[in-house]
């Protein structure tokens, strides 16, 4: 089940937080035979590819209690449901435009009882709620995600980093970024974590940003 991997990163978990992140597995296997929201080929590599993934933004930055962070696409609840696992005094909204999506994130906020998640569904570029950080893994490049979310980072905050984006990104970065004008750092995944699955990968901050 890979859950040791979890482990290895992160040893400090609670038993809640070990038992939530344990119950991922049955939990997608169940609702991703229904839902297609992860790659059938790619649902074993669940804890390496999408929950360690999603995990790499907590060692960028550990965000304080009352923080409020948007996953915007978030798809099957990813990098929101492991972040408000690893989270539980920050306040999460994990928004789709997909309703079938949004139903497989429902159950699992349920399931595990996620008091700290809010799902909406609906496209993002209409959202008015203003939050701390917006979140995102694999939506789209990195200039249309601040032309729909920027609007809504609040500036400032009390963070070690300043309000703004974090995006999960892969692969040659170089041209995407060049159309982004505020301030950008890259951090590489392969840094934090040294499976071969995240020697490209990357954490994109886009410091407060507003649109």
């Amino acid at each position: 089940m890979f859950m040791h991997i979890i482990k290895q990163h992160f040893p400090a978990l609670s038993p809640l937080q070990k038992e939530q992140f344990h119950a991922l597995q049955p939990l997608y296997e169940y609702w991703n035979a229904r839902i297609n929201v992860i790659s059938r080929k790619d649902a074993e590599n669940l804890y390496l590819h999408h929950v360690l993934h999603s995990l790499a933004i907590a060692k960028i930055i550990d965000f304080k209690p009352g923080t409020v962070i948007l996953d915007a696409g978030t798809g099957g609840g990813f990098p929101g449901v492991p972040l408000a696992i690893y989270f539980p005094l920050v306040q999460f909204i994990l928004m789709d435009s997909i309703a079938k999506k949004m139903k497989v994130v429902e159950a699992v906020i349920r399931e595990l009882k996620l008091e700290n998640c809010i799902p909406l569904t609906g496209r993002v570029e209409k959202l008015n709620n203003k939050v701390d950080f917006v979140v995102v893994r694999a939506v789209t490049d990195m200039a249309t995600l601040l032309k729909w979310t920027g609007k809504n980072i609040r500036p400032g905050g009390n963070n070690t980093l300043k309000n703004g984006l974090l995006a999960l990104k892969g692969g040659e970065l170089d041209e995407e970024l060049k159309a982004v004008s505020s301030e950008v750092n890259v951090f590489n995944i392969s840094d934090y974590f040294g499976e071969p699955f995240f020697e490209t990968k990357k954490v994109v901050y886009v410091e407060g940003v507003v649109v």
